[in-house]
């Protein structure tokens, strides 16, 4: 069991969630803009190198204890690899769905959080409440997929849909694991593991396996910056603090605003095509996070199980 409690989200972490959820909408737009001009491992690992000078410039400003001790390696390779499995995934499926779909499905990752918090995570169980507000969301997301199989590229959106998912799922299952080790190893290290596993991975990989030609230009300068300084920087760091403070689902269920987001900037950035079902699906995600987090808020003005003692947000 974890030594730090997980406590239900109180409304200023809610509000700072769905910040975080905003920016966190803006990525596969960036990979998606980035995807133009490089291929996805060596954009993996341009993201790498970049999330992981803004995290060593904040572990050096907080004086974050960066050494990795044997007993801490178990964890960090075992971080590393599902980060870079996932990455590839999410990679890979932009380059054949729309960054729109990718927005959506993307965040499917609240969905997986939620069930396996339930067995994972003490005291977050899956309340029936919460049950029904992750199958309306899940509804959005199979009409959203539906919207791919229009068209001549129907094949590639359906393909690039059925990546993004399990990308979101591997996602899920890398947050699960983050939160059980809320007080073990310090964030900031969990986070350079990450960055670091996946640069010494996806470097070989796309020199192997990707023979497009060497180019940089502004538009990629911009992509790999969101995607590294703003995303695997602030977004991670961000991300892990209300994940390893607050429960995982509660946290998850709020990122599911990302869809909305995510759909109007693939729109303003890319002119993608804001089709009925797409607004169709996103409305359901949307509506199905605020059912799970209501319910579940005037199911918790009834004591029903203790939870850990609150000490600020």
């Amino acid at each position: 069991m974890p030594p730090t409690e997980h406590r239900p989200i109180t409304p200023r972490a809610g509000a700072f969630a769905v910040f975080v959820s905003a920016l966190w909408s803006g990525n596969p737009i960036a990979i998606k803009a980035g995807l133009e001009h490089a291929p996805p491992l060596r954009l993996g690992w341009y993201r790498f190198v970049a999330g992981a000078v803004v995290i060593i410039v904040w572990a050096l400003y907080t004086r974050a204890d960066l050494r990795v001790r044997r007993s801490e390696l178990p964890v960090l390779i075992t971080l590393g690899v599902l980060f870079s499995i996932q990455l590839v995934f999410m990679n890979l499926g932009l380059k054949y769905t729309t960054a729109g779909h990718g927005s959506v499905l993307s965040v499917t990752h609240p969905i997986w959080v939620a069930l396996l918090a339930h067995f994972f995570i003490p005291g977050d169980r899956l309340a029936p409440s919460r049950i029904f507000g992750i199958l309306v969301a899940y509804t959005g997301v199979v009409v959203i997929s539906l919207d791919g199989l229009g068209g001549d590229a129907s094949g590639e959106v359906l393909f690039g849909d059925i990546l993004s998912i399990i990308a979101g799922f591997l996602l899920g299952a890398r947050q699960i694991f983050n939160a059980r080790q809320a007080g073990k190893i310090d964030p900031n290290k969990l986070l350079l593991a990450q960055a670091v596993f996946g640069t010494l991975v996806f470097i070989p990989a796309g020199l192997i396996f990707e023979g497009e030609a060497w180019i940089m230009n502004k538009e990629l300068a911009i992509s790999i910056f969101y995607q590294g300084a703003v995303i695997a920087g602030f977004g991670f760091t961000a991300n892990l603090w209300l994940i390893q403070r607050y429960l995982p689902s509660q946290v998850g269920m709020l990122y599911l605003s990302q869809p909305i987001f995510g759909i109007i900037l693939a729109w303003l950035i890319l002119d993608e095509p804001l089709t009925e079902m797409l607004w169709i699906g996103a409305i359901f995600v949307a509506l199905g996070a605020g059912l799970a987090q209501r319910r579940k808020r005037i199911a918790s003005a009834v004591p029903a199980e203790p939870t850990g003692a609150s000490t600020g947000d």
